[in-house]
């Protein structure tokens, strides 16, 4: 995958990327998922990192993403920086950090304390840096001990008075005016590819696990039944329904982001109602591969718990991504807040 390129999908051209569109992206992350889910994941989470550069001053930016650097990270709970001659001490623990033993660096949140207390704005909330820590001065905790997505290893990442230099640690607020690697249309899009790029590896397991459920369906006569499963009409119409709901979630996705796309090309601004129809698509098309694996794993029988096959795999490793804050269920409820006029509650939709 590095040899390839793939960690360089969405990063500037200026600093050695391929800087290609959101759709490619979540094209490559899919077929990837496909194959094999935890290598999507990892992917994902790495180039959606890439998309936070546009926080930090050129040096800096060309010092964490440039060439092949692998960058990750988990955002909560935030870190403690304290201020030092030319820097910040940086220290605390994040977990969830997927890829970790891949990457060149970590990247996070983290709150200025000094003399022991917070430092605060003028609204009473925390003073938080986005912060990048070398991997070198970092420490991976070995707790990856979950139910799917093994393969991930996304343990949780330890540091403890590692010396930041200030250039790489920035406010956190939303993007006023990016560096000058990033004035593509890309980039207009802010977080907002990165959100979604953790969707496509449910879409590429969902795929997976159809076109193994029919492989199987195919050849597969059950126990004490006297017709293949090809023959029976309820797995005939389940199938059928995997497929439609695999599609229709994904060509939703696909459809929302070619509009946003569109718009950033345009320089038309991106709005909390493009935002929000964002994080419908993004949620929904996980919800929908889910519930494609669902039935696959209802209508394969005990064939979905044999370790021969894939199905339980793709059983797991879905519904571990159900579980992830920026996509998950719960993410509907602020897209009903913006389609009925009220304030989100969702923070991102700031950025």
């Amino acid at each position: 995958m590095r040899e390839a390129g793939l960690y360089r999908l969405w990063r500037p051209k200026a600093l050695g990327g391929l800087e290609v569109d959101p759709k490619t992206g979540f094209r490559v992350i899919e077929e990837l998922g496909r194959i094999d889910s935890a290598a999507s994941w990892n992917l994902q989470v790495s180039i959606a990192h890439d998309l936070f550069g546009p926080w930090f001053p050129d040096d800096a930016a060309r010092e964490i993403f440039g060439g092949d650097a692998i960058v990750v990270g988990g955002q909560q709970p935030a870190r403690r920086a304290v201020p030092v001659a030319g820097g910040y001490l940086l220290s605390g623990g994040t977990p969830f950090v997927s890829g970790a033993h891949q990457a060149t660096a970590y990247l996070g949140y983290a709150n200025i304390v000094e003399d022991g207390d917070l430092c605060r704005n003028a609204d009473g909330a925390p003073e938080t840096l986005l912060v990048a820590c070398s991997a070198k001065d970092a420490t991976i905790v070995d707790n990856w001990n979950v139910f799917g997505m093994r393969g991930t290893g996304s343990h949780d990442v330890d540091v403890h008075d590692a010396f930041v230099p200030a250039n790489w640690a920035v406010p956190w607020e939303p993007l006023r005016k990016p560096g000058s690697a990033y004035d593509g249309p890309l980039y207009r899009l802010t977080v907002w590819p990165a959100i979604a790029a953790l969707t496509p590896p449910a879409l590429g397991i969902a795929r997976a696990a159809i076109d193994e459920a029919i492989a199987l369906i195919t050849k597969k006569t059950p126990a004490f039944g006297a017709k293949k499963l090809e023959d029976n009409g309820v797995v005939q119409s389940q199938l059928a329904r995997a497929e439609a709901r695999l599609g229709a979630g994904r060509a939703f996705f696909y459809q929302t982001f070619e509009e946003a796309y569109a718009q950033a090309v345009a320089g038309q601004p991106i709005d909390t109602k493009i935002k929000g129809r964002l994080q419908l698509a993004i949620t929904h098309a996980m919800l929908e591969a889910t519930a494609a694996v669902d039935i696959v794993h209802e209508i394969v029988g005990a064939s979905g718990i044999r370790e021969e096959f894939r199905f339980a795999q793709h059983f797991r490793d879905v519904h571990v991504i159900t579980q992830h804050g920026f996509i998950n269920a719960a993410k509907l409820q602020p897209v009903g807040q913006i389609m009925l006029g009220l304030a989100p509650d969702w923070p991102f939709f700031a950025f």
